[in-house]
């Protein structure tokens, strides 16, 4: 049994390490949209220290660093890593970082997070998808993630000001409450359009006057944020 075991954790290993691969390459094919050339030493070191295959269910485990989203349950998805990569790239945190994730899902951005930063703030709508992922975080030794259930467009104004947030589910406009729970030069990275319909990933940077600057990155797919209320 520890045999296969040892063998099954071998090749995510290896599957991981040609996903980074792949995640490099798509990261220098966009860096016209983006401005980004290629990922930080820390993030390629984040997206390596979280097994993916943790967070994604038993039946989808074959095609866990598959450069692609994946059914999680619940009517939801776990992001393509690609995604997940730019998106963290674009916060620019580090270790004294506070952040805020609006759509926990499966947990899996927010533990990529919480390699890099000193404490991630994630609110889920579904309750079964908060307490998924927060025996995920128990299981791994993760310690630095608080998830709480909540409707994210009112963010977690007991926590802010935050140094970054970041939504993993698309708003139809941006909402308020995250702009005002940014600290100054703050980064909200946020994919806004309609639900199910086009979608434009944005970089949001509030600027010391509590102004914003504001630009698009790159077309994206993502479910639909949505309210205590609306959960599928």
């Amino acid at each position: 049994m520890s045999t296969k075991k040892s063998s099954q954790e071998a090749e995510f290993e290896l599957a991981q390490s040609r996903l980074i691969e792949e995640i490099d390459k798509e990261i220098a094919a966009t860096q016209r949209y983006t401005g980004i050339a290629k990922l930080s030493p820390n993030v390629r070191n984040a997206l390596r220290a979280v097994p993916r295959h943790a967070f994604i269910p038993e039946y989808q485990r074959s095609a866990a660093y598959a450069n692609m989203p994946l059914p999680i349950g619940d009517g939801q998805t776990i992001s393509q890593p690609y995604i997940v990569a730019l998106m963290t790239e674009l916060l620019q945190v580090d270790q004294h970082s506070k952040v805020l994730e609006v759509g926990t899902g499966s947990g899996y951005q927010a533990a990529v997070l919480a390699q890099l930063v000193e404490h991630v703030y994630s609110i889920e709508v579904i309750p079964n998808l908060a307490a998924q992922a927060k025996a995920r975080f128990a299981a791994l030794g993760i310690d630095n993630i608080t998830v709480r259930e909540g409707d994210g467009h009112l963010g977690w104004p007991e926590q802010a000001p935050f140094d970054a947030i970041i939504a993993t589910a698309a708003a139809k406009t941006v909402p308020p409450a995250l702009i005002e729970q940014l600290k100054p030069q703050g980064r909200l990275v946020i994919p806004v359009g309609e639900h199910w319909g086009p979608q434009m990933l944005k970089l949001i940077i509030k600027t010391a006057d509590t102004h914003t600057t504001e630009k698009d990155i790159l077309p994206v797919a993502f479910v639909p944020m949505t309210h205590g209320d609306q959960t599928h």
